[in-house]
């Protein structure tokens, strides 16, 4: 990716730090809303022509890749042990 990053880049990337540390830690909430702020970093990155092109590929994909991985990833979704 090279040695200067945008801004805008820089940020998602600090995001997608606290959303592995949410999901490590098993914090499925914050992860979640993690997320949402990824998701919302990214549309204000692109609207506002912040991103490289090499970037903006590269951050779409792995906004698509969280939003597999924290499909169903909630409490609400989890199923007791009792049952």
């Amino acid at each position: 990716m090279g040695l200067f990053k945008s801004k805008a880049a820089s940020d998602m990337d600090m995001i997608m730090s606290r959303i592995d540390m949410n999901m490590s830690n098993n914090y499925k909430d914050a992860a979640q809303m993690n997320y949402k702020e990824l998701q919302d970093a990214y549309s204000a990155a692109v609207s506002s022509n912040a991103l490289k092109a090499k970037e903006k590929s590269l951050y779409e994909a792995k906004v698509e890749e969280y939003g597999i991985r924290l499909k169903g990833y909630t409490h609400k979704d989890q199923q007791p042990y009792w049952h």
